[in-house]
């Protein structure tokens, strides 16, 4: 029964609808002032008067042009969100006010003689009948069940897609469609499919009024600059924001809801991806034995991802850590047709990673294993340095000594003129990995040694990102370094394919740099993500925002900037629009040999200013 009740009101045109209420509240705005008089003289008569009928009948000519000023009108009752009663109470104080300015008027004349106790008593009993009408009907007519499991959103995008996804989610019936937002002047103020279009400036309206939480964009194709403006216009009123995936993801003209997906930050950095090369991909890894070094760590893992795609003959993972090692081996064997090889111990072992190369007779390595955390080497320096730069040697000279055809260095921009320990220890291992290129060529061995430099990616270990968001899950504060620190992002799965490509293009000794982009606020990146996560920002100008930004100030050896190259105009194009090529002569400082033995000497007596010492004397 109650449920063909549902139906049935819910069948009832929106004019109509609102045409009822406005009868109601006409009535009931009548009744809260006859039962004020009444409530003052202790009489319920009807009223008999000129006068009284003229004091009742004002009450509602002056408070309906107030309630549709307040968009009380407006709303579903069905999605009437609780801080809607406040909306009501302002409604009905300031109309209130304008009848009692109104009875005093028509007192001076000598039309009407109110009591000064009935314009309390008729505020308390119109909000208690005009609020608790809606609170009843929404609760009677729609179950506390049934209104949860449909959420009042709105879908950002008007066109063919919006459309569509619009029927869509009717059909799966789990949400309410409020209406579109559109910033085409054309659509705004038509109905589509039934639903109303608004401009994008009607957002706070339809949080306020409907009890909009989320809204969906429609369009896939928008420009990374362009869904950064429209996330941070609509994500400014702390609504949850979610996008279809890209058109060719989906299957023409069906749209599943299980389709809609949460906004990656990674869409929000306005770079143009670039298909991958699958030739550059099936040559460096097809039918090869393959180890990956630091394979449980982010940039490591996702690099055995990517591999694993390709059809290796078998694929070694190399890593100290036991429980990384366990988690990468694990999702890795389920995998049909994929020989998989767990090694556990650290690069800094010369003699099993000789016992690993040989055992499987790797032919490619990427090197992944690092300590990257720039302030953990910091405070951390011997342990860095016998690392990043003996770890590396070690996996260099075993990999030169065994013979494999190819070796690839994952570098660091942080290796460009470094500030800190860990940015020096990484362009060690390039120079260590250059001078071994070198080596390979003057004894025609056909191996092919490379480094591939690059920025911050995000969610990896260490990354701002999973630190912000873990901030923001406690109710933040967010804290970034400064104001003004920008830093290069991209994506880790964008990140492994370019350094697959990088290594199927290596010549021998290159330093290969991927395009990052543009350089990102990590202000901007922090707000961003607040945005996304439905929250709005605390600041001078909204002070009753939900997260807060706070500058806890540089660490120590940290950059306000990081770069790419020595030099901008020192490097070469390649195949790949993506990759380029940083000449021979970039930074390096040739023979290294005389300064490595005088590092290791300063590590074996444990002598962490010498060891700093040399470690940034002879870099550039």
């Amino acid at each position: 029964m109650s449920h063909n009740l549902v139906t049935m009101v819910g069948a009832v045109p929106r004019l109509w609808k609102r045409a009822i209420l406005v009868g109601f509240d006409i009535c009931a705005l009548s009744f809260a002032l006859w039962a004020s008089f009444a409530l003052r003289h202790g009489n319920w008569l009807p009223p008999n008067t000129v006068e009284q009928f003229l004091a009742i009948g004002t009450a509602p000519l002056v408070s309906i042009p107030i309630f549709v000023r307040f968009g009380l009108y407006r709303a579903v009752i069905r999605y009437l969100p609780e801080r809607a009663l406040w909306t009501i109470v302002q409604a009905i104080s300031l109309s209130t006010a304008c009848w009692v300015v109104l009875v005093f008027l028509s007192e001076l004349a000598g039309r009407m003689v109110v009591p000064r106790s009935v314009p309390i008593i008729y505020w308390a009993v119109a909000i208690l009948i005009v609020g608790g009408s809606r609170f009843l009907a929404k609760s009677l007519l729609w179950s506390t069940k049934r209104s949860g499991r449909q959420q009042p959103i709105a879908i950002y995008g008007a066109g063919e897609a919006g459309v569509q996804l619009a029927n869509a989610l009717r059909r799966h019936g789990s949400q309410f469609i409020v209406g579109f937002l559109d910033d085409q002047p054309s659509l705004q103020g038509r109905d589509l499919a039934g639903i109303r279009v608004f401009p994008p400036s009607a957002m706070p309206m339809l949080a306020e009024q409907y009890g909009v939480q989320e809204v969906i964009l429609s369009i896939s194709t928008l420009a990374p600059a362009e869904r950064q403006r429209i996330v941070a216009e609509i994500g400014r009123h702390g609504v949850k924001i979610r996008t279809l995936p890209p058109i060719s993801d989906l299957v023409s003209g069906k749209y599943l809801i299980s389709q809609i997906r949460e906004i990656d930050i990674d869409e929000l950095l306005g770079r143009s991806s670039v298909p991958a090369d699958q030739d550059l991909l099936r040559k460096m890894i097809q039918g090869k034995t393959i180890m990956v070094t630091g394979a449980g760590g982010s940039i490591g893992s996702e690099l055995c991802r990517l591999i694993a795609k390709w059809a290796p003959q078998r694929l070694v993972l190399f890593e100290a850590n036991e429980y990384a090692l366990y988690q990468i081996e694990r999702e890795l064997s389920g995998l049909h047709d994929l020989a998989v090889v767990p090694v556990l111990g650290s690069i800094t072992n010369q003699s099993l990673l000789r016992r690993a190369l040989t055992k499987d007779n790797v032919q490619v390595v990427f090197h992944a294993a690092a300590h990257k955390h720039v302030p953990l080497v910091e405070a951390n320096v011997l342990e860095g340095i016998a690392n990043n730069v003996l770890g590396t040697r070690s996996v260099v000279e075993a990999s030169f000594d065994h013979g494999v055809e190819s070796f690839v260095l994952i570098s660091s921009d942080k290796a460009v003129r470094p500030t800190n320990v860990m940015g020096a220890t990484k362009r060690w291992a390039e120079l260590i990995v250059q001078q071994k290129a070198q080596e390979a060529l003057m004894r025609g061995t056909g191996q092919r040694f490379c480094a591939v430099r690059f920025g911050n990616v995000l969610g990896s270990n260490g990354s701002v990102v999973p630190l912000f968001r873990q901030q923001i899950a406690h109710g933040g504060p967010v804290t970034i370094t400064d104001m003004a620190m920008t830093r290069y992002f991209m994506s880790i799965h964008e990140a492994a394919e370019l350094i697959v490509q990088a290594g199927s293009l290596s010549q021998g000794g290159d330093v290969f740099l991927l395009d990052m982009g543009e350089p990102v606020l990590i202000k901007d990146l922090a707000e961003n993500m607040i945005r996304l996560a439905g929250l709005t920002l605390r600041d001078d100008s909204n002070p009753d925002g939900d997260i807060e930004l706070v500058v806890t100030g540089k660490r120590p050896g940290e950059k306000m900037y990081e770069e790419l190259f020595y030099d901008d105009n020192n490097a070469d194009a390649t195949l790949h629009p993506k990759i380029m090529r940083a000449a021979r002569s970039d930074g390096a400082n040739g023979q290294i040999d005389e300064a490595m033995g005088q590092l290791i000497a300063a590590l074996g007596v444990e002598n962490e200013a010498a060891a700093r010492h040399i470690l940034f004397k002879h870099i550039q």
